[in-house]
């Protein structure tokens, strides 16, 4: 994914001609985010604004873009025991949802999920908006259920994996998928464990942290360790991180120990990171499904990266990885984004009518 969060010079920005059609970028606050980010080309000519939930990367985004913020919720909080946490965060969202798009009217909503804009892609489709889907890279085998649930409703659904073209009526699959024949960046003698956007886990901070307690991660060491997670006496932490401080610490490092996440993967692939990957599991209550053991499987498939489901494993996978050759990849949206600019151009000359200037907040 080649992410890019710069716009314009304000000059330039503010000469460039919209054209007429308001685009609502609806995803969750991560990995979903990020794979809207690279189809720009397809959306930045028109009058386009986000709506995310609160994170890190969607905060930053917010800087040079339109955004509007809604609260996270997801039918997977019930299952791991707040289903009352689940169902106020529900009635906000839904209401929030409502709010922004009533006020913004878009002519036509993209989404790659997940469930924090559910109600907003719902809205936006009775109040008479296009709906184009995109599942997630996230998903190889089964749909996500954002997709399951929303897929009826859409007009255009696009899927990243032939598995999934024949699991969902209509859609259509373009594969982004691809190695890079490129030198490596110069790397240091540095591992950079990192468990994603916001969600604490804890299972691989301690993983990685008695590994260095025993002397088994000579390298420096540094981690991120989500929102409320675990601190390592003596070790260097950050709760989150912006945006380009991640990925400066990507391009420098010669081993990455994430989580499953595909944002976390494919950008410590394409800086060229030898990486290790602990998913996060639902009978462990990391995450809502097993959805990253998914990922995971289908990238060490492809010889992309090391498993590792606890220490031992972990262990075995370090040494594994610096003896290995470093693999370089990415996923190339080009095809993908081509084909969304000819949707919204075929939209545009249908469905589009005249909308007011609107200010996020």
């Amino acid at each position: 994914m080649n992410i890019n969060l710069s716009m314009p010079p304000e000059s330039a920005a503010e000469d460039m001609p919209r054209r007429n059609l308001r685009v609502c970028l609806a995803a969750s606050g991560g990995g979903h985010v990020r794979q809207l980010l690279d189809l720009e080309k397809a959306w930045r000519p028109y009058d386009y604004f986000f709506l995310s939930e609160k994170t890190p990367l969607s905060q930053s985004l917010a800087q040079s873009h339109p955004v509007f913020f809604v609260d996270h919720f997801a039918i997977g909080q019930a299952r791991l025991g707040s289903p009352f946490k689940m169902l106020a965060a529900a009635l906000r969202n839904f209401l929030q949802s409502a709010r922004i798009i009533w006020r913004e009217r878009p002519d036509i909503v993209i989404s790659t999920g997940a469930g924090a804009v559910f109600f907003a892609v719902l809205w936006a489709r009775l109040l008479g908006a296009r709906f184009i889907l995109i599942e997630t890279f996230a998903r190889f085998d089964r749909p996500s259920a954002f997709a399951r649930a929303a897929h009826p409703f859409a007009h255009h659904k696009i899927v990243q994996s032939s598995t999934l073209a024949a699991k969902i009526p209509g859609a259509i699959c373009l594969d982004p998928f691809e190695f890079l024949d490129a030198p490596r960046p110069q790397k240091k003698p540095l591992i950079f464990a990192t468990v994603g956007a916001t969600l604490s886990f804890d299972r691989m901070v301690e993983t990685v942290s008695s590994l260095k307690e025993a002397g088994e991660i000579p390298e420096e060491l540094v981690i991120q360790t989500g929102i409320g997670g675990i601190v390592p006496p003596g070790l260097v932490t950050h709760e989150t991180l912006p945006f380009d401080s991640m990925l400066s610490h990507l391009r420098e490092a010669d081993i990455v120990i994430c989580h499953g996440g595909t944002g976390s993967l494919i950008t410590a692939l394409r800086e060229g990171c030898r990486t290790i990957v602990m998913p996060r599991l639902f009978e462990k209550g990391e995450h809502y499904d097993n959805h990253q053991k998914e990922i995971t499987g289908a990238f060490a498939a492809r010889g992309l990266v090391f498993i590792a489901n606890n220490r031992e494993e972990m262990s075995v996978a370090l040494k594994a990885a610096r003896a290995g050759v470093p693999v370089l990849a990415t996923t190339n949206p080009a095809r993908l984004a081509g084909h969304l600019a000819d949707i919204l151009l075929a939209h545009e000359k249908t469905d589009a009518r005249p909308h007011a200037g609107q200010q996020a907040v």
